[in-house]
């Protein structure tokens, strides 16, 4: 459903951000770089220069700079005054904190949930999004969905060891800020947490587990065949000579015992680290078929 105060809504929801974001910060793990009230210096000289105008140092910019950052890069592309109230807060700070394409992917994830929702998640707020959003008959629930969505993709971060109580704050104080405004109550004051600032890109994503393990040690891999392979080799060339020594028998014996637990091993492994790299990709928004 629209908005209907649109300019309060953007002003109130910024004023909600910019309590998060804090002022300067510049962490040395923080993919955002230098950034102030939540405006890295890239973004910053980026804009500086479509207006024609010389790069500065982002802890000067003003007020003003901010507002219209914000309306322009995080609002405005977003499409942000179709959504309803509240949705259009939770998505805003998603926005700011991770980018839009993939903010506006937790919406469209939240909107399949529901079953509102068949078209592709891109990251688009195009109009297939917007009739979905328009459709939601509870908005408490899609913004927890959306919520949900978020928590998922920052646990699947690298930096989340560093920053994940900060963001988890974060996004707890957005949820209940979100539900508030969107059953049309005022909401509840919300504080800056430490860490909760810190941009949360998919290019700091974990690395998926490795297959190459498995696939070496049940024979799958590249080249003569694997561990499992090779072990079977020697054991087919010792196997005639089994007979007439004992020992090379137990040796045989031994490889065959040795085979079998790298494979059921290896095949163990490759369940485990498949079913995990699945997860991540969903976790990150990645069709698992990719």
């Amino acid at each position: 459903m629209p908005v209907n105060d649109t300019a309060n809504e953007f002003s109130r929801s910024l004023a909600k951000v910019l309590v998060h974001e804090g002022g300067y910060s510049n962490h040395p793990a923080d993919p955002g770089g230098a950034t102030m009230k939540g405006v890295t210096q890239r973004v910053f000289t980026e804009w500086l220069a479509a207006d024609g105008k010389p790069s500065r140092d982002v802890r000067t910019i003003t007020g003003a700079e901010v507002a219209a950052i914000y309306r322009k890069r995080y609002w405005d592309v977003a499409k942000l005054d179709k959504l309803a109230p509240g949705v259009s807060y939770v998505v805003f700070d998603g926005n700011v904190n991770s980018g839009v394409s993939q903010s506006i992917k937790w919406l469209q994830r939240a909107l399949q949930g529901l079953g509102l929702y068949q078209g592709a998640i891109d990251g688009i707020i195009g109009q297939g999004t917007i009739l979905a959003a328009a459709g939601v008959n509870d908005n408490d629930m899609l913004i927890a969905r959306i919520i949900e969505r978020r928590e998922a993709f920052l646990r699947a971060l690298k930096t989340f060891k560093t920053f994940g109580k900060g963001w988890i704050s974060r996004i707890r104080d957005v949820k209940a800020v979100g539900q508030a405004w969107a059953t049309g109550s005022v909401g509840p004051e919300i504080s800056y947490k430490p860490g909760g600032e810190a941009k949360a890109f998919l290019s700091s994503a974990k690395a998926a587990p490795a297959l190459a393990v498995a696939d070496a040690s049940t024979g799958s891999g590249v080249g003569s065949g694997g561990i499992a392979v090779t072990l079977q080799q020697v054991q087919d060339q010792l196997s005639p000579l089994s007979y007439s020594s004992e020992l090379i028998g137990k040796v045989v014996a031994g490889l065959i015992i040795v085979s079998a637990v790298l494979t059921i091993g290896g095949l163990a492994y490759r369940w485990y680290a498949k079913r995990k790299k699945d997860r991540l990709k969903d976790a990150l928004d990645i069709p698992v078929a990719s």
